[in-house]
């Protein structure tokens, strides 16, 4: 199931910008306090580091990943997800706008 809509939220309003512009996420708060970001990363290669482990929901588009120590490219798109452990880090590969919901585990 893909996530359209959040009710209920408070929104950091200036937008997070990585990789020149690949990659802008908002942040945003629960009304019980759980913290998540949706953005959109644009078609590049990336890689990303990670504090907290993260679920990244696809909610449009689809995208190639591959997480810290495997050399498998994987496949996520629209209605799925996927893990990343915590001080880790993944590849994603873009060739369409990816739209997602980083969901802080």
């Amino acid at each position: 199931m893909t996530t359209e809509t959040i009710s209920g939220i408070t929104l950091t309003t200036k937008a997070n910008v990585y990789f020149d512009g690949k990659c802008i996420s908002h942040g945003f708060t629960l009304a019980d306090g759980t913290k998540k970001s949706a953005g959109v990363v644009l078609p590049s290669q990336l890689t990303f580091g990670t504090a907290a482990a993260e679920i990244m929901e696809c909610v449009a588009g689809s995208c190639e990943y591959k997480l810290d120590g495997s050399d498998q490219w994987l496949t996520s798109k629209a209605g799925e997800s996927f893990q990343v452990p915590a001080n880790s880090k993944f590849d994603i590969r873009v060739t369409e706008a990816y739209h997602y919901i980083c969901h802080y585990a």
